[in-house]
């Protein structure tokens, strides 16, 4: 490679990112407005400072559209899913029988605010468990403001591993990482390391907003427990299955909980009266428009369906070997820039295997709820219209802007400019900026609104400033997906879900200012560990 590395090729490196922040932080643009605007610049300094050809810009924008295909399908059938669920009443029926169940009210709150969230978003993620958890929180008396706070909160962990692993995925395809090294393992380690220890942050930090230190005394046993199941199973299976070891360990913790409520500890109602998150007098019970003979065993039928299909594709070799054997992946041929800047050929790149892919699970699971809360009367007339309808609705913002921002990051990594970028980085703040990594990823996610988007745009960037520094690729691709997922607390998008399902749009501004100085906290601790960590 013969680019030159000076002021000018590395600020034109950096506009199309600076352009995307001031186009969404300052001029409140949306996602995907930003990133056409972000593709065209990128685009044309390709052209103009780094000597790209029209036949390369045109490969690495094709790559592009099929990597965000694939991510969209995720999407779409993470979003169908829940809209299965929302228009059958189901969520109605796990609050109500969580609040039976469970006669503990911080219990109550542990359950609905953090571990069903984390349930969620092992399964759908997309700011879904914030949209969700949000009415669920109100409904047992929890203030408006908190009951958005606490989802936002409670899902960040779940981030990374969660969607079936979809974040994960992004990261290792534009960090460059392969599937099944030994950097993939030890980035995947690092990565659910990181995210334990915010899982376990966040349940102390749930209990402190109800009662303070005497429900954090309260509720350490349970915290605890939990933690370990959720956070300490993600470790452990992310050297096994990245794809399923947010979900499964989360599922388990569902369970869990409800055998928590069984305890000498938890069995007995307990409250706190003046808890200052809490409005039980406003607390919207609902009970006369649930379903009527729907349980909770009925209310989780998806997604049972869903963990079932999972384990058996993902788990029994011959099963998973028939279902993997189709692929289906484009062939581009080698490109190589003015300065000498080559991207090699590839045969068959992003090969896709839909039988074994995480859009089929999930489509799936959504088709069988659709079949059998229609089946039981729960889903009326003009409902299955409703889902499919609003899942696409739901799905194109988001979709738009995935689609924009693999087009950019393809586009700089193809020409060049992520590389100047990162060796700009790089000489200036040597290893010190490994303290920073997490920040990146917490930026992505605070302007794109996802995990996997601010692993798109910033992984290739990552893995460029990590090989630059001559430190483990695998600290700082895991502080860049840990500070991704801690930004999925303060990302706009989501906040403003959880104000909608809330029934206080405008709030923003004042959830935004509670979360933000636990979200900069948790990325500065990641930080200093991947500091500490490359320098012994």
């Amino acid at each position: 490679m013969h680019i030159p590395v000076n002021f000018l090729t590395w600020a034109m490196a950096f506009l199309p990112i600076v352009v995307l922040i001031f186009l969404m932080v300052k001029c409140h643009w949306g996602a995907a407005e930003a990133s056409a605007v972000g593709v065209v610049i990128t685009v044309i300094t390709g052209f103009v400072f780094y000597r790209a050809n029209i036949s390369l810009v045109a490969s690495e924008m094709a790559k592009g559209v099929w990597d965000a295909v694939i991510i969209l399908l995720i999407i779409w059938a993470a979003i169908l899913l829940y809209h299965v669920g929302d228009e059958a009443g189901a969520y109605g029926v796990i609050r109500d029988g969580m609040q039976r169940l469970l006669p503990n009210e911080l219990l109550q709150i542990l359950a609905m605010g953090w571990v069903f969230e984390s349930f969620l978003q092992g399964i759908t993620g997309f700011g879904v468990p914030v949209a969700v958890g949000a009415p669920l929180l109100i409904g047992i008396g929890v203030g408006p403001v908190w009951a958005v706070i606490m989802p936002l909160i409670c899902q960040a962990w779940g981030n990374t591993f969660g969607t079936l692993a979809a974040a994960w995925d992004a990261l290792a395809n534009f960090g460059g990482l392969t599937v099944g090294s030994a950097m993939y393992w030890k980035a995947a380690s690092w990565a659910s390391l990181f995210l334990w220890l915010w899982d376990i942050a966040t349940g102390f930090i749930i209990c402190w907003f109800y009662g303070k230190g005497k429900a954090v005394r309260k509720g350490f046993k349970a915290v605890m427990i939990l933690s370990t199941i959720q956070g300490g199973g993600e470790f452990l299976l992310s050297q096994v299955n990245t794809t399923l070891c947010c979900f499964f360990p989360s599922l388990i913790a569902l369970v869990v909980i409800f055998l928590l409520g069984r305890m000498k500890d938890y069995r007995e109602p307990w409250r706190i009266d003046d808890s200052p998150i809490m409005n039980r007098k406003a607390a919207k019970t609902e009970n006369a428009a649930l379903p009527e003979g729907m349980t909770l065993v009925h209310a989780f039928i998806p997604y049972v369906f869903l963990s079932a299909v999972t384990l058996i594709v993902l788990l029994v070799p011959p099963i998973h070997k028939a279902a993997s054997a189709f692929t289906i992946g484009l062939s581009f041929p080698k490109e190589v820039t003015g300065y000498g800047y080559t991207t090699a050929a590839v045969p068959s790149y992003s090969a896709f295997a839909p039988l074994s892919h995480a859009s089929f699970f999930l489509f799936l699971s959504a088709v069988v709820g659709l079949v059998y809360y229609k089946r039981r009367g729960w889903i009326k007339s003009g409902g299955t219209g409703r889902v499919f309808s609003g899942s696409i609705a739901m799905t194109m913002p988001s979709g738009i802007a995935v689609v924009g921002l693999v087009i950019m990051s393809k586009i700089m990594g193809g020409t060049g400019q992520t590389i100047v970028l990162a060796e700009g980085i790089s000489g200036v703040l040597g290893k010190a900026y490994v303290a920073l990594a997490p920040f990146v990823g917490l930026l992505g996610t605070f302007m794109t609104a996802s995990n996997m988007s601010s692993n798109i745009l910033f992984g290739n960037f990552q893995m460029a400033s990590a090989k630059l520094l001559h430190v483990s690729p695998a600290i700082v691709l895991a502080a860049q997906t840990a500070g991704a997922s801690i930004g999925a607390a303060i990302s706009p998008s989501k906040i403003i879900l959880g104000t909608t399902t809330a029934g206080i749009l405008g709030k923003e501004g004042e959830v935004l200012k509670k979360v933000m100085g636990v979200a900069i906290t948790a990325a500065v601790v990641v930080g200093v560990i991947s500091l500490i960590v490359v320098l012994i």
